[in-house]
């Protein structure tokens, strides 16, 4: 295990997940968001972005957090491992819209840049919360479609499907 992907739909705990996996492995922690982002909640064009994962990539040692699904064959050409954070709708909702409050009272600064989660956004379209009722159930069949791919038979998925799990699997490394 030295280059891996962490996904899970939004308020699985990716981000927290895959920073003490790559604490715990003394490697190098990436986070597509962070990639992906500019102020203003403004974003990269999808050549840029791939250029990005490439170069943040291009070490012998990594722990990937994150989705874009449309990055896939770009990440998992040489990825060995994937660990899907598999939660329940409940449980993802209820941490996307703790998390989403928590971010807007804080005013916390996101991925380096000046976004801030705000009410305005946090009721609209735009909102993680709606992301996260709107993209759960495809984003598992996504990935259950995708671990059966031929050409990502190379790879060990590894999925969770409760925090407990996860937290095991971590205190085992």
């Amino acid at each position: 295990m030295k280059r891996i992907n962490v996904l899970g739909t939004s308020g699985s705990g990716k981000s927290t997940f895959a920073k003490a996996l790559a604490d715990k492995l003394n490697c190098a922690y990436v986070e597509m968001d962070g990639l992906f982002w500019l102020d203003d909640w403004q974003h990269v064009d999808d050549e840029t972005f791939i250029k990005h994962i490439e170069k943040a990539l291009d070490k012998p040692a990594f722990v990937l957090d994150g989705n874009y699904s449309r990055t896939i064959p770009i990440k998992w050409k040489d990825i060995d491992t994937v660990i899907w954070l598999n939660y329940s709708f409940p449980l993802v909702l209820s941490r996307a819209l703790k998390r989403a409050v928590f971010r807007t009272i804080s005013r916390k600064k996101l991925w380096d840049t000046n976004n801030v989660e705000s009410l305005t956004r946090l009721f609209s379209k735009k909102s993680i919360i709606w992301w996260t009722i709107t993209t759960h159930k495809k984003n598992r069949k996504k990935v259950r479609q995708l671990i059966n791919k031929p050409e990502y038979q190379h790879i060990k998925f590894i999925e969770f499907t409760k925090p407990i799990e996860a937290k095991t699997f971590l205190k085992t490394l």
